[in-house]
């Protein structure tokens, strides 16, 4: 336990340890653009003038594996086939999968491109591992990651 205490005072206290961007891969993610994709919140409101809808109030939305939770999130449709095209997600968001948890301020969902952007104090962790930042995009069908704009990591070995 100190030893764990000694190596985050460390990376905390030590900007050379800081890196701009990182690469990372994620445990195993079924997000298939093609699967349904359930939404359930508190609230809905639709714009009928824009077509816009917005989910409030303990936002879960769930395709395939993928889970992510929000305060607010506004379904964007493609103008030409109708078809969702990207979630906005806001006011707190939390990604989860088998293996890792993520925590951001906000976050796109990109259904199309199958990817997941999380901005604004983004957290990740991943067993007894932590790594932050100001973005990370997950490449949904690979689940590859890249995390950027002051990372820090705490990498905790051995248990201790």
């Amino acid at each position: 336990m100190i030893r764990t205490l000694v190596l985050a005072a460390t990376i905390a206290m030590t900007p050379v340890l800081a890196v701009a961007q990182t690469d990372l891969t994620l445990g195993s993610i079924n997000a298939n653009p093609t699967d349904p994709v359930e939404i359930t919140a508190d609230s809905l409101s639709v714009d009928q003038s824009t077509g816009a809808a917005t989910f409030l109030g303990n936002v879960v939305i769930g395709q395939g594996d993928l889970r992510i939770a929000a305060g607010q999130v506004q379904v964007i449709y493609d103008e030409a086939s109708g078809d969702i095209a990207r979630l906005s997600a806001s006011n707190g968001v939390t990604f989860v999968t088998a293996t890792e948890a993520a925590e951001a301020a906000s976050a796109e969902y990109d259904l199309k491109g199958q990817t997941l952007l999380l901005s604004g104090d983004v957290l990740l962790t991943q067993g007894p591992n932590a790594i932050s930042a100001q973005r990370m995009t997950i490449n949904l069908a690979t689940g590859a990651a890249r995390m950027e704009g002051r990372v820090r990591t705490i990498l905790n070995q051995g248990g201790n």
